[in-house]
């Protein structure tokens, strides 16, 4: 519970710090579709170093919301690290993609070693991330202006992160939601110059970032891995 409530602490610490340095920072939509879209390959795979780097500026996102994001940020960074290792290892060519590191992980029976950090695994963790975080932002291009984002954070949280999180995260995230600003504040927050335009920019995001998610989604689930502990 301590670590928990240090997680949320620190996240509002980091908000503050990036506010004092003019957001250096910056959440930006059109290079997260970029990213994305450069991460497809062919009609089905994923290059898994391309989605790596979509996830790290999905952080810059996570940072600059402050406390309601600390715990997803806290986690992708430490999955990104696991699976960077596991692309910088001597089986690298084995998680060069998707399916190459599922087909590898599978045959090798390497899912039920007990010593062993499944790449698999752990991108799971973040597929999951994913699914909050696009779902979050989706609902907040519905919004108006001046209507409050801490109902959609809520209703993001629940349909997606909140079953997999202990009772004492999900209560902690959901303290840390009904200090959220409205839409319109929060995207001077975390696009700062480019808030004005940054729901344009919204949808074409959204429609690569689904294709990626869609992806790892089918794929799990037609390797039965959806379910993964």
């Amino acid at each position: 519970m301590l670590k928990i409530l240090f997680l949320f602490f620190l996240g509002s610490m980091s908000c503050a710090v990036l506010d004092s340095k003019e957001h250096e920072c910056i959440f930006d939509l059109d290079r997260v579709r970029d990213i994305f879209k450069a991460s497809l390959v062919g009609a089905e795979d994923v290059d898994l170093d391309q989605y790596l780097e979509g996830f790290k500026e999905l952080i810059k996102f996570c940072d600059l919301m402050g406390s309601m994001f600390s715990f997803v940020s806290s986690e992708i960074s430490e999955k990104i690290k696991v699976l960077e290792d596991l692309r910088n290892g001597e089986q690298r060519d084995d998680f060069a993609t998707l399916f190459t590191m599922t087909d590898f992980e599978t045959t090798q029976n390497l899912l039920v070693k007990k010593d062993y950090t499944s790449g698999s695994r752990t991108l799971l963790r973040l597929h999951r991330g994913l699914d909050f975080i696009r779902t979050f932002l989706e609902k907040l291009g519905k919004l108006n202006p001046d209507d409050s984002t801490s109902s959609i954070g809520r209703e993001a949280y629940t349909k997606t992160l909140a079953s997999y999180h202990s009772f004492f995260i999900r209560q902690g995230a959901y303290i840390a939601m009904y200090t959220l600003p409205t839409q319109k504040v929060l995207l001077q927050r975390v696009c700062k110059e480019k808030a004005a335009t940054a729901l344009a920019g919204l949808p074409a995001m959204l429609q690569v970032t689904n294709i990626v998610y869609d992806r790892v989604q089918a794929h799990y689930k037609a390797k039965d891995l959806l379910e993964l502990p």
